[in-house]
């Protein structure tokens, strides 16, 4: 096709000629805009231009087959000399009558190149294009290296698609050869996109990121949902603080996870094992406004008569140990309100915890006692309970033991047997002593109980059960008998809360007295506080 381009660049200057001429003979007419068909042509002309098209035609033809000798050639150049001259002459004939149309002719051919050369920009960029692609191909495969070392239990990655000529990869997912289209490269690895799975739901990660823990591909929804961790308050995942970490308290001993805002938002916590309440789960509220949650419910003792069992059972406990308790203490259940005015009451006492749970009376008084336990009504509220007024008379140095009510049993005894030692020490005729001696020795007494109690209770777990030793009702609990496992981890929280009190007296006297009990025993260290006053070293 070059001779035909070459044709009509001679053409072009033909017409070039043409016009020249038509100025030098002083036609200064204006060209319109309107173009011209190859109607308007004179048959000289369509001749010529049908000529060309058959030349070009058989120039086609002719690619691809050996060339037979210059004749040809230049019998074709001869060819193409003579179409000029007659070009030349019939121009010089109509230029006169044809200057319009020839101006015509002149811009449908400049549009014509044009549009000629655009398509041969296009091409050239194409090809352009496709040298790029390949070279960036290369770039690509020269970086595709693996992925260095993650530290830490979990990242964000972000999963590059790639497309590459069929043989190139093998998946890491189902080892076939990976064809054309697309495909991942992470984890040092390519990917069918189909292969690579979150290792949770097994569906195909399509996701831009996704997240990874111990070298396992999540979704990044799965992986919040089985690693970030959920309040147990308001059961939303933990919300990241300011530096993007999750921030979160938890319970030192049931490790209960919540957000840090409960902390002050007034979330109500059980008065027994200080749990937080679940918003989806309402605790029971008592009488005088505590909160009690189920679990502690079961085993929680609600009024005097039905703790009566309980206190002779631990009267015997410190029988056993060679310390009765001669003279008859009468022992009450009473609501927060009547320990806290009977507390007042009293001349001295020792007193640590927010809320006195237990009291050693030795002043004459009044006290209300609660003679029937309450019902649970609607709202898990408890109401109904009955309170009587018992007129305490002083007959000895003890006048009344006083707990708190709504407590589980084994918290209740520790409580018990704390209050019989200071009732212990003041009939026994020990001295006036010192905080962290008298709270300290009666931690020790309650400790001491608390483990009696969770010993004998794994005893009576393993042991076959039978109809006589099931309880249906709280009140069977205060008897000894097979223990849920709750009841268990609640015996253990309340001896964890006296080891790990913080305070002078309850909590480094119990260490003190427990140490030298251990040491010494528990007769030679009463002996010894009795005489000195103190803990022996």
């Amino acid at each position: 096709m070059g001779w035909f381009t070459k044709f009509f660049k001679r053409y072009k200057h033909k017409i070039s000629r043409w016009k020249s001429n038509c100025k030098h003979s002083g036609d200064n007419r204006i060209q319109d805009n309107h173009h011209i068909s190859v109607d308007d042509l004179t048959d000289t002309e369509k001749e010529d231009i049908y000529k060309a098209i058959a030349l070009s035609l058989s120039k086609e033809d002719l690619k691809g087959k050996p060339v037979v000798g210059e004749e040809s050639q230049s019998e074709e150049d001869k060819h193409l000399h003579k179409i000029d001259e007659e070009e030349d002459k019939h121009l010089s004939e109509v230029c006169p009558e044809k200057d319009e149309n020839c101006g015509k002719v002149q811009l449908d051919e400049d549009e014509w190149l044009a549009k000629i050369q655009q398509d041969e920009n296009e091409c050239r960029a194409r090809e352009q294009l496709e040298d790029d692609e390949l070279l960036a191909r290369a770039l690509q495969e020269s970086l595709n290296v693996d992925y260095p070392p993650q530290h830490g239990s979990d990242s964000l990655f972000k999963p590059a698609p790639q497309s590459f000529p069929p043989g190139f990869r093998t998946c890491a997912g189902c080892n076939a050869e990976i064809g054309h289209g697309r495909f991942l490269s992470c984890m040092g690895g390519v990917w069918h996109p189909k292969c690579f799975l979150c290792n949770d739901c097994c569906l195909p990660i399509t996701d831009y990121e996704f997240s990874m823990s111990s070298n396992r591909a999540y979704h990044i929804s799965c992986y919040r949902e089985k690693h970030n961790p959920k309040c147990d308050v308001c059961k939303n995942f933990i919300p990241s603080n300011s530096a993007g970490l999750i921030e979160y308290r938890a319970h030192p001993f049931w490790v209960q996870k919540y957000c840090p805002k409960h902390e002050h938002d007034d979330t109500p916590r059980c008065c027994s094992c200080e749990r937080m309440e679940p918003n989806d789960l309402k605790y029971i509220l008592l009488d005088d406004g505590r909160k009690l949650c189920l679990e502690c419910l079961d085993s929680a003792i609600m009024d005097s008569r039905e703790c009566q069992p309980l206190y002779l059972e631990i009267q015997n406990f410190f029988e056993g140990l060679n310390m009765k308790v001669e003279q008859q203490v009468p022992m009450l259940l009473v609501e927060r309100q009547a320990l806290n005015e009977a507390m007042e009451g009293e001349k001295i006492g020792h007193h640590h915890f927010a809320e006195t749970r237990g009291l050693c009376l030795s002043e004459e008084q009044t006290v209300a006692t609660i003679l029937r336990r309450p019902r649970i009504r609607a709202g898990r509220r408890a109401t109904d309970m009955i309170t009587k007024p018992y007129r305490l008379t002083r007959h000895c140095e003890v006048t009344a033991i006083l707990v708190l009510y709504g407590l589980p049993r084994l918290l209740t005894g520790s409580i018990l047997a704390h209050e019989i030692m200071h009732a212990w020490l003041k009939l026994k005729g020990y001295p006036n002593l010192s905080p962290k001696v008298e709270e300290g020795i009666c931690q020790v007494m309650a400790h001491m109980w608390l483990e009696s109690e969770l010993y004998s209770g794994s005893r009576n777990n393993d042991a076959p059960s039978s109809s006589s030793s099931l309880r249906s009702t709280s009140s069977a609990s205060s008897k000894k008998g097979k223990r849920s496992d709750f009841e268990m981890k609640l015996g253990d929280f309340f001896k964890h809360q006296i080891e790990t009190d913080t305070s002078s007296a309850y909590g480094d006297g119990f260490r003190l007295g427990n140490q030298a009990v251990l040491k010494y025993g528990l007769k030679s260290t009463l002996d010894h506080i009795h005489t000195t006053g103190n803990f022996p070293s």
